[in-house]
């Protein structure tokens, strides 16, 4: 999977479950300040990010890092990839 698919799948799940417009859907926009997400809205966003990705998100010290789109991007894409070599 490329960067490009997830980052058009990801700002999808926010375009739809959350409503927020295309515009704001930045690299460096925090979810909470610039987004507008609280910690109730973190659970639907992982939930629709597991279904969209077809991936187990688990609660490790990788997730609670994440405070700005590139930063879901960057996980998905780490979890993709390492879902790719075990699979190879």
């Amino acid at each position: 999977m490329t960067e490009q698919e997830v980052v058009d799948i990801t700002n999808k799940v926010f375009e739809e479950s959350f409503e927020i417009e295309k515009e704001k859907l930045q690299p460096q926009a925090h979810i909470f300040n610039d987004l507008g997400l609280d910690s109730i809205d973190i659970v639907d966003l992982v939930v629709a990010l597991q279904e969209s990705f077809g991936v187990k998100i688990r609660n490790e010290e990788k997730v609670r890092n994440i405070r700005t789109l590139q930063d879901i991007y960057d996980f998905i894409l780490t979890i993709k990839n390492e879902e790719g070599r075990k699979n190879s």
